[in-house]
């Protein structure tokens, strides 16, 4: 019998599911094991083959966890909110929801053929109301706590209000509560309502604000950072400005220190930690305030530096800060509006990446706190609004930024750090002695720094502090697919809606298409925006919000009364495998770290910490296809031609091209405008150009797993992905190698033996010594390679052991059982086949993982290459314990041996051991 995969696998994928093989349970005196994928935003494409990667990986790893006597949770979802959803429903013309629903059911078919372990039943959509009536209430409860300084930790907004009632502002440390100026309990409690409120937003963790922020008109919405890259949106990639609007802000600077701090205990590669470390960019230095001369007003600047303080010569502001306006000269105002103009067409990434010199004077001056000199305060993109304090001190003397302005506006730079002591020290070191630098001269700089620091305190213009990269994460969005935030408005006060009023669910609407004018599509609904208790907030929630908690509800997805239910929560506690990639190392990590902190605090969740072992996939590259149109014709040049021609390369679908010989009846049917094309071909054949580029649509290079299951089946493609290389690594995409999988799992088939019934036919007899060496060989080498998710050399694995009983003719029941359980989590539809085959019953899956028995890989053989006469003729197995005689009797009384000896007298016999057999005959 041939083995015919689509037959088994279509058999097994319904016993799977007809008898809840993989159904998990939330209580089990077998230890707990939680894998998790990052969940896909279901896009209308479908997978391609590169995105089953991570979650091969990880369905193996579940596999082997369950096989080895664990009870494992390995369960699957869908981002299905947010603006990759509406933008894909826009195009479609259809309403959101019923896009998302289209594609959800295909990108399910589509895992399900893969043969993934998912139980089905735990599944979570972030845009099903029972699931964000949750991620609403989450946020009610950020909005009803703050951050308590004094105990590192949230607390309810009720124990701020009675701190201040009783002591006033001095009764409590919380974090955003830097700004309030100062009030006593006299003060609290004679101020109205609204006045309270508006202290309390400034403790809030989930608060409203104003705030520049990165606004794309073609979207119609505010962008987080993160979905900004290279001065355009990540989704569309259109221009994005900065503007100032209302907006709701998470307070994860609060959490930052702790963000950075439990760091250390995770089993994160040290990459990706050091990218958690330089976002959250934690600093330590000092807050100066600087007098604006001839006026009553002053500004803040945070520097790393302070001991530099007698270098500054110039002062600057970041455009958008709210003194500008207010100091500028009747002299300078035409040049900084237009300056500030030309600003805000300008998103941060391009303001940092420009290497051209730009600003303007603003005709102002800042008092030097030291010295009493004026310096000139200018305006300049290079300082963003959105880090420190939006101005800084500038010392052209140490910081090659401050030079090169300084230079081109010719202002003067005056060395303070003399670092002739220390060969080679640059700018950015912090060593030297101090010149030019009044109380400091003399001083090592680390001492200047202390004595700066002191200083500036002790004239009551500053402090130490502080400061990080980390911003607050912008949480509104000005679009329909996402939560409705459930907060009315009174008097333009924001006020929390009951919990029973929960979920706040999305209203029908006539038009879902972003308004462009800063508004929201559910601004148009007044009926539903005007309620007897006040005005709901129009904006809904990022992307971001449902997917920074949903590992908690696969925990207990049907629980009614809770998030996540609390004896589930504390036998799951966290998860201990996470795989995805890359690109989501910055914002959905920090928001989860940070949200999971927060309920930390309030005695909800059991683990300060979400995810214990992150493993980042490497990214699957399109291998793209080109052909070469020939200039202003519709002929098409073969790519070993094109140098005797002018062409354009452009993309071909790689679907129709063999390896770089592209079908050109398939090619010409493409496309209307290829009807009539015409070739110029190398041997008869059009040969592609080709290179290795990130798998995409617009590229034509996306490749669809389901083609492949169809032709190799999912076993094959399964082990393939892994063989491509390393887990982690990118690696490009090639067919070619797959038949080499698929010759692998056929060469396996057929050690059964089938006849054409179906039936095995296995030998009972006890393996040789060599059929358990190389049983227990494979056993050792897949344990260990796959608890370091070396799954590429476990096939390697797999092909070595097959190969070798192959050649040994083993068809062994005491060798192809284990052997079967070993393979399961990498193949696991052919393996219930066989599983059947070797006499058992119920699921391979559920059986025990094989462990090796190390007595078989004692070596008492070594294999000699021998030569004769200087040259290696054969090689023979001897014992490691036989002397020189026996050695030479196995040798000599070898057939091939005898060939090359025969007639011929031995002159010497040489045997080193461990090392060489020679054989010298004439």
């Amino acid at each position: 019998m041939e083995y015919n995969f689509s037959a088994i696998e279509q058999k097994w994928q319904q016993f799977w599911q007809e008898n809840g093989t993989y159904k998990v349970s939330n209580g089990s005196d077998k230890p707990k094991f939680y894998v998790l994928d990052m969940f896909p935003y279901p896009s209308g494409a479908g997978l391609h083959v590169g995105h089953p990667l991570g979650y091969i990986a990880s369905d193996i790893y579940s596999r082997y966890k369950r096989m080895k006597g664990f009870n494992v949770l390995h369960p699957m979802g869908f981002d299905a909110f947010g603006l990759p959803a509406e933008q894909y429903a826009i195009q479609q013309g259809l309403h959101p929801d019923v896009t998302t629903k289209q594609n959800i059911k295909t990108f399910k078919g589509q895992l399900n053929r893969l043969g993934f372990d998912y139980d089905w039943d735990r599944e979570v959509k972030t845009c099903d109301p029972d699931y964000y009536k949750w991620t609403q209430w989450i946020f009610l409860q950020l909005f009803a706590c703050w951050y308590n300084k004094s105990t590192q930790k949230a607390e309810p907004i009720d124990t701020l209000e009675a701190a201040f009632r009783a002591g006033g502002s001095n009764a409590a440390d919380g974090a955003g509560g830097e700004e309030v100026a100062d009030f006593s309990a006299e003060d609290w409690n004679a101020m109205s309502e609204a006045e309270q409120q508006k202290v309390l937003m400034n403790f809030r963790l989930a608060y409203l604000s104003h705030a520049s922020v990165n606004w794309c008109e073609a979207l119609g919405t505010v962008l987080a950072n993160d979905e900004v890259k290279e001065g355009v949106s990540e989704r569309g990639g259109h221009p994005v400005e900065r503007r100032l609007m209302r907006q709701w802000f998470l307070r994860t600077t609060a959490y930052a220190d702790r963000l950075l701090d439990d760091l250390d205990d995770l089993d994160w590669s040290d990459a990706m930690k050091e990218m958690q470390r330089n976002w959250i960019g934690r600093s330590e230095g000092a807050s100066v305030w600087f007098d604006i001369a001839d006026t009553d007003k002053k500004f803040e600047v945070f520097t790393t530096r302070p001991d530099t303080i007698y270098g500054v010569t110039f002062m600057v502001l970041a455009p958008e800060h709210d003194l500008v306006a207010e100091v500028t000269s009747a002299e300078q105002k035409q040049e900084v509006e237009g300056y500030v103009s030309y600003v805000k067409a300008r998103t941060d990434r391009e303001r940092q990446m420009e290497k051209k010199v730009t600003g303007a004077f603003t005709g102002a001056y800042a008092v030097h706190p030291f010295s009493g000199e004026k310096v000139p305060i200018y305006i300049s993109e290079y300082v963003l609004i959105g880090y420190g304090t939006g101005a800084i001190m500038a010392v052209p003397s140490d910081d090659d930024r401050d030079e090169v302005f300084a230079q081109h506006f010719d202002i003067p730079i005056v060395d303070i750090i003399d670092k002739s002591k220390y060969p080679g020290a640059t700018k950015s070191d912090k060593l030297g002695i101090m010149i030019n630098s009044g109380f400091m001269d003399g001083m090592e700089v680390p001492d200047a720094i202390k004595a700066a620091i002191n200083a500036v305190e002790e004239k009551g213009i500053g402090t130490g502090k502080v400061n990080y990269r980390l911003r607050d994460a912008g949480y509104s969005r000005q679009r329909y697919w996402g939560e409705p935030f459930p907060i009315v408005y009174r008097d333009e006060m924001p006020y929390a809606l009951g919990s029973g009023d929960l979920p706040l669910t999305l209203p029908e609407v006539s038009s879902y298409k972003p308004t462009g004018s800063g508004d929201g599509p559910l601004a148009a609904l007044t009926d539903w925006v005007n309620t007897p208790d006040g005005k709901r907030e129009t904006d809904t929630m990022p992307g971001y919000a449902g997917s920074s908690w949903y590992f908690l509800r696969y925990m207990s997805p049907q629980c009614n009364d809770r998030f996540v239910d609390e004896k589930a929560e504390q036998y799951w506690q966290n998860v201990d495998l996470y795989i995805g990639g890359t690109e989501h190392a910055v914002g959905h990590l920090l928001y989860s770290r940070t949200w999971q902190k927060f309920m930390f605090d309030r005695g909800w969740v059991s683990q300060k910490e979400p995810f214990k072992r992150l493993v980042n996939q490497g990214m699957i590259q399109g291998m793209s296809r080109f052909v070469y149109r020939k200039k202003g014709t519709n002929t098409f040049v073969s790519h070993g031609l094109i140098g005797e021609h002018e062409v354009t390369p452009l993309h071909v679908d790689v679907n129709f091209v063999d390896g770089l010989v592209m079908d050109t009846e398939r090619f010409k049917a493409w496309r209307a405008e290829y009807n009539d094309a015409e070739f110029i071909l190398e041997d008869g054949q059009y040969i592609c150009g080709s290179a290795v580029e990130k798998m995409s649509k617009s590229k034509f290079n996306v490749v669809n797993p389901d083609d492949i299951v169809n032709q190799y089946g999912a076993d094959c493609l399964r082990m393939f992905e892994m063989f491509l290389g390393p887990i982690d690594q990118g690696k490009p995409w090639n067919t070619q190698g797959i038949s080499g999988v698929s010759k692998f799992l056929r060469r396996f088939w057929n050690l059964f033996r089938f006849d054409e019934n179906g039936q095995a036919n296995l030998d009972d007899a006890t393996p040789t010594a060599d059929e358990m060496k190389i049983l227990h060989k494979t056993i050792k080498k897949v344990n260990e390679d796959i608890d370091r998710m070396g799954f590429n050399t476990c096939v390697s694995a797999f092909m070595e052991a097959t190969n070798a009983l192959t050649e040994k003719k083993c068809n062994k029941r005491a060798i192809l059982k284990p052997m079967v359980a070993l393979l399961a989590p990498f193949a696991p539809f052919v393996t219930e086949e066989l599983w059947r085959a070797v006499g058992e019953s119920g699921s391979v899956h559920h059986s025990d993982f094989p462990t090796h028995d190390e007595q078989y890989l004692v070596e008492n053989s070594k294999e000699y290459p021998i030569q004769i006469n200087g040259k290696v003729r054969t090689k023979i197995s001897i014992a490691l314990d036989a002397d020189k005689a026996a050695v030479e009797a196995v040798v000599m009384g070898n057939d091939i041996v005898k060939q090359w000896t025969d007639g011929k007298t031995l002159r010497k016999f040489v045997y080193v051991p461990g090392k060489i057999i020679n054989v010298v005959a004439n």
